[in-house]
């Protein structure tokens, strides 16, 4: 038996020297480690930096034009005109209303004013832009005004703080321009002395306000064939007499008369029309 001859291969002898197609006998190469590059502290990539570039000048336009909007929202605010055309000003401050007395009312073509009894000084002024006051009732810690377009206000009397309510009157505004109606005279009417409820009188309806906020209580319409006359109208003790007048001549007194008060028309065995409870008297 003949051995065949073995060439040994020197694993650390330049390839140039290595027989082709030998073996390389010796340990395995290592895999190359993919190396892991953190960025330095505080630096960005290029595009978050471009972004920020591009985003900054966005930021503070928006911010300018926040700012200058406010003062324009603020001065639409103002200039808003005054809900029915009110115009309300209070001349003197009253500190202490129960020393300074009631004010007295009074009309001036244009405005009601309400003014100090002693010194006669004008503490407040109310004007509606395009109305005329036609008749002023003053009550305790109210002034209710009857102004040319039918419509019904009351105003703090003591110091003009605000106009509580206005309500309007249906149908009247025709009939306040005829000289019958005397420049509202009798419209408004305190149904009792501690004035919880106004009764405003037009020919057709009698409606009753609890004067605390204008929510109408009642309405009493007239009968058929007659009207209200506001002008001849008286209290009675607790009561409010109206003439209601009827086209027939034949027409009994005591049916053009009628007496009203805080619950509606006073008659025998009547019911209250809701109205057991109108509040604290004011």
């Amino acid at each position: 038996m003949s051995a065949l001859p073995v060439e040994a291969t020197d694993p650390t002898a330049p390839p140039s020297r290595r027989p082709a197609g030998s073996p390389v006998i010796g340990p395995p190469a290592r895999a190359a480690v993919p190396r892991l590059v953190f960025p330095a502290p505080g630096s960005r990539p290029r595009a978050a930096r471009r972004g920020t570039r591009i985003a900054l000048p966005f930021v503070f336009v928006f911010v300018l034009v926040l700012l200058l909007a406010v003062p324009l929202i603020t001065a639409a605010h103002h200039a808003r005109p005054a809900p029915y055309g009110d115009h309300l000003t209070v001349h003197a401050r009253v500190a202490d209303t129960a020393r300074a007395g009631v004010p007295e009312l009074r009309t001036t073509g244009r405005a009601v004013e309400a003014y100090d009894p002693g010194s006669g000084a004008v503490r407040w002024t109310y004007a509606r832009e395009g109305r005329r006051p036609l008749k002023t009732l003053g009550a305790p810690g109210h002034a209710f005004t009857l102004w040319s377009d039918g419509l019904v206000t009351d105003t703090a009397r003591a110091d003009g703080g605000s106009v509580r309510w206005h309500r309007a009157v249906p149908g009247s505004a025709d009939w306040l321009r005829e000289p019958a109606a005397r420049g509202g005279a009798g419209v408004l009417r305190p149904l009792t002395p501690g004035a919880r409820m106004l009764a405003v009188v037009t020919p057709r309806r009698i409606a009753a306000y609890r004067t605390a906020d204008g929510d109408l209580r009642w309405v009493l319409p007239a009968r058929p064939g007659c009207a209200f006359e506001p002008a001849r109208s008286v209290r009675v003790r607790g009561a409010l007499l109206v003439a209601q007048p009827c086209g027939s001549a034949g027409a009994a007194w005591t049916s053009q008369l009628i007496a009203v008060d805080d619950y509606g028309r006073i008659v025998p065995g009547r019911t209250p029309l809701g109205n057991g409870d109108l509040g604290p008297e004011k």
